[in-house]
């Protein structure tokens, strides 16, 4: 249970890069350079069960720069330290629920919150203490990641039914308060990456968005056209903050227009094996970067008894970026 309304940690520690190792298995797109770094987006379902699965030797194999966590799902006094990274987190206020970190090799510039710096738009400020969001400025390099953990939704109210669905219905309310967090944070979004822009930096948006973009995203994408996380409006939404000048699917940039990758399987049955799952993970970038991206990578675990997670680490390798932005 959490300690206290909200907590917003950061630790800094000697950066130390370790030994690469094996990365235990990899779906992996392109061909990584030299001069590059590397950025993960990964959601943990819960930090301290992942750590008891392996993720300790999975950070330590896979030797990332950057590493956006979503879901620590603990409160700050036992998110516990990262050997080698500089982390900033905000675990939030709701206990056992959310939370968001980055860990970078070098202290950040600059972190930002919700709570440090409470969103502009309105309808995000009933998610301001939720830990969903945080922002740095990278100390090594002009870009500044953002860490989003965007909230499940659900069906509208007129399209639930008793007895055909995984929960209980609600009235929509899950599916409204979702609706009010893409309307607002599609205003909220544009604003950060313009501040990026401007001050020189190039923009990351990294996390895990309950949503998968088009049906290259998703196994049985005609059937999930009925199911939360592939509706017409989160789809569209998705459509809608993407663009040549604003943000770029890094991931589709570079995979092109064939399924796939996926980093999202079920628990149940036999999704992991059969690889029938989503991309809800995504990395979206301003143009500069997003054409710098050289190499796409999933790590997914060889059988379902190795899993970190329901979610596989997304890892994009991007060639090393000069000062100057993209320009809003």
């Amino acid at each position: 249970m959490c300690e206290a309304p909200i907590d917003v940690a950061r630790r800094d520690v000697r950066p130390r890069r370790p030994a690469l190792l094996p990365i235990r298995h990899s779906v992996v797109v392109g061909s990584a350079g030299i001069d590059s770094f590397t950025v993960v987006s990964f959601n943990v379902n819960g930090i301290r069960a992942a750590r008891r699965r392996g993720f300790d030797r999975w950070l330590t194999e896979r030797s990332a720069d950057i590493v956006a966590i979503q879901e620590l799902r603990c409160p700050a006094g036992e998110l516990g330290d990262f050997p080698g990274y500089s982390v900033a987190a905000d675990v939030g206020s709701v206990a056992g629920r959310n939370g968001v970190a980055v860990l970078t090799r070098l202290p950040p510039v600059a972190v930002r919150t919700w709570v440090t710096h409470p969103p502009r738009a309105r309808g995000l400020r009933e998610f301001a203490t939720h830990g969903r969001y945080l922002e740095v400025d990278l100390a090594d390099r002009p870009v500044t990641v953002a860490c989003l953990y965007l909230p499940k939704g659900g069906l509208p109210a007129e399209r639930q039914r008793r007895g055909t669905m995984r929960d209980q219905p609600d009235g929509g309310a899950k599916y409204e308060r979702k609706q009010r967090f893409l309307t607002s944070f599609a205003r909220e979004l544009n604003r950060n990456r313009v501040a990026a822009l401007r001050a020189g930096r190039e923009f990351l948006l990294a996390g895990d968005l309950n949503i998968a973009h088009t049906q290259h995203d998703v196994t049985n994408w005609r059937a999930a056209r009925t199911m939360d996380g592939f509706l017409p409006e989160d789809r569209d939404w998705f459509d809608a903050i993407l663009g040549r000048r604003r943000l770029i699917d890094v991931v589709r940039r570079v995979h092109g227009d064939h399924a796939g990758p996926l980093t999202w399987w079920s628990w149940a049955g036999q999704s992991f094996t059969k690889d029938v799952g989503w991309r809800v993970d995504h990395q979206l970038a301003t143009p500069d970067l997003a054409r710098r991206a050289i190499e796409v990578v999933v790590d997914k675990e060889p059988s379902p008894a190795d899993r970190l997670s329901d979610h596989a680490p997304l890892v994009v390798t991007y060639r090393e970026c000069a000062a100057g932005g993209s320009g809003p």
